[in-house]
């Protein structure tokens, strides 16, 4: 019997959920564990880095392109140029001989990057990058036209929400115009920068944005915080759902690819129970069981949401449902250490579509202050740490043997309810091999009714070959019957011939006519009137 590691189980700390410089918010995996202020430091930084290591890299193309010049012609034009590199750029550029064309154009170059640089409009990095997409690409995306009905739901959506932003913005008066054509304004630019930008350049715009429209509404509703976030929230919902197509998995990302390694993850295992995991409630309960459905269902629901925010609406309900189940079976509040394998179990259950990618769409597009604090980024940040578990799933986790995991996933072998404490009946190379035994009632209701009807299929082909003589032997008695019933009819009619009389028949007006046989005419009668 092989040995069993000692269990792991799934624990997790508060402190393990928050950014990782301690700043106190809520961190994330696909920000490496921070927050996303921090986040966003951390990358403008990084970003600031790779523009000056791009500048000096240009730089060093520049003196050795004028290098390599200066050695192709004479020694009269190595006298004039030898000056000239030591020069700063604007002498070299005034001290341009009419000989030397070829480079005029290069100085004007170098003299464009470094105001581009002074403004920070573009990067070295984004000059050097390709086209997000080339004219193939494009006809490609020409190509896939949605179906009508898709077309005419994602539109009717969009106008609905123009309409009810426009209806929001009217209550603000001045302020609601001029929030508006900004809004307007930076859906067009969006719009047209959407081919040349990568997802995180994307996000980027987004949150400037964000944080461009928070600040300016923070100092015109003279810092009340609560009136600032009704309005940003109807900013989110607005921008979010007329850019959804441009940056909803984009296909500068791998998201359509992480989202089907998670899927044939999650499908392959399948056969994970709530015992494996240890989550705290019971599905026989009905009540317990309701609230499962439901938490599947709005973890599903998840990916037909096109805002941001109402994406973490979906978690949020979710992750209520799953407090719900766990309170029923718990008289104390449940705790991290409850909920996070309730959430994993639910996961593994429901097999959200596209789960990776919407949780990108989240990190990137959604207002960072619902990520940072509230029980939104808390939900979510379970989430990515339960998609995290799923992939990094093991034997130890789950309380198993290397050589029963191993099993299960390769579908060789299923595990078998035995008992209680997580302890299951069979295992490793022995649960394949053994005969079989009268398997023990699962405590699941779902498992408990796959048993009855396997029972059901088993007494099947039983019963149907019964139905099957049962038609042969009445086909045999129905011929049976109608030969009798022949055979007694000839006897009849042997026994009992039947002789028909000739008949003859006379005209009415014959003179033998038997008048005693007709009846009497008619005779008139009068009425007195």
């Amino acid at each position: 019997m092989t040995q069993r590691p000692e269990r792991r189980g799934i624990h997790v700390d508060q402190s393990d959920l928050l950014c990782k410089k301690g700043c106190g918010y809520y961190g994330n995996a696909a920000w490496q564990g921070l927050c996303s202020k921090c986040w966003r430091e951390e990358y403008q930084r990084v970003r600031q880095k790779q523009i000056q290591d791009d500048w000096a890299l240009a730089e060093k193309l520049q003196r050795e392109e004028e290098a390599a010049y200066a050695s192709s012609h004479g020694p009269q034009t190595q006298s004039q140029s030898h000056p000239q590199a030591s020069a700063p750029p604007q002498q070299q550029q005034q001290q341009q001989q009419p000989g030397h064309g070829s480079l005029g154009p290069f100085s004007k170059f170098e003299e464009k990057k470094t105001n581009e640089k002074t403004r920070k409009v573009t990067t070295v990095k984004k000059f050097f990058s390709p086209s997000s997409r080339t004219a193939s690409k494009k006809e490609n995306q020409e190509g896939r036209t949605p179906s009508p009905s898709t077309s005419r739901r994602a539109s009717f959506d969009t106008d609905q929400v123009s309409r009810d932003f426009v209806d929001f913005l009217k209550t603000l008066q001045k302020p609601g115009r001029e929030i508006h054509k900004q809004c307007r304004a930076f859906i067009v630019n969006m719009s047209s920068k959407k081919q040349d930008l990568g997802a995180d350049e994307l996000s980027e715009c987004v949150q400037d944005f964000y944080q461009g429209m928070s600040d300016r509404l923070m100092s015109h509703f003279k810092g009340s915080s609560e009136s600032v976030e009704q309005v940003m929230d109807q900013v989110e919902k607005y921008i979010m759902t007329r850019l959804y197509k441009s940056v909803f998995c984009p296909e500068t990302t791998d998201d359509e690819k992480k989202d089907l390694a998670t899927q044939n993850r999650i499908r392959a295992l399948h056969w994970v129970t709530i015992q494996m995991l240890c989550v705290s409630f019971d599905e026989e309960i009905p009540e317990v069981s309701e609230n499962v459905v439901r938490a599947i269902t709005d973890i599903i629901e998840m990916d037909s949401k096109r805002v941001p925010q109402d994406k973490l609406g979906c978690i949020t309900r979710c992750s209520k449902h799953i407090f719900s189940a766990i309170g029923i079976n718990k008289s104390e509040p449940a705790s991290a250490d409850d909920f996070l394998p309730a959430l994993i179990y639910i996961v593994l259950k429901a097999n959200p579509p596209r789960l990776q990618s919407n949780i990108q769409y989240i990190t990137r597009f959604c207002n960072p202050s619902r990520l940072m604090t509230g029980e939104d980024g808390y939900y979510f940040t379970n989430l990515c740490c339960a998609a995290a578990f799923i992939e990094k799933l093991d034997a130890q986790s789950l309380n198993l043997s290397p050589e029963e995991f191993e099993l299960y996933m390769s579908g060789q072998a299923s595990p078998r309810l035995g008992g209680s404490g997580g302890d299951w009946s069979g295992g490793g190379a022995d649960t394949a091999t053994t005969t079989t035994t009268a398997t023990p009632t699962p405590t699941n209701p779902v498992l408990a009714q796959l048993n009855h009807n396997l029972e059901l299929l088993s007494g099947l082909g039983s019963r149907q070959e019964a139905v099957a003589e049962a038609a042969r032997s009445l086909q045999a008695d129905l011929l049976s019957w109608t030969e009798s019933v022949q055979r007694e009819v000839n006897d009849i009619l042997e026994k009992y011939p039947l002789e028909v009389a000739p008949c003859t028949v006379s005209a009415i007006d014959a003179n033998n006519t038997d008048d005693n046989n007709l009846p009497l005419p008619l005779t008139p009668q009068v009425f007195a009137g």
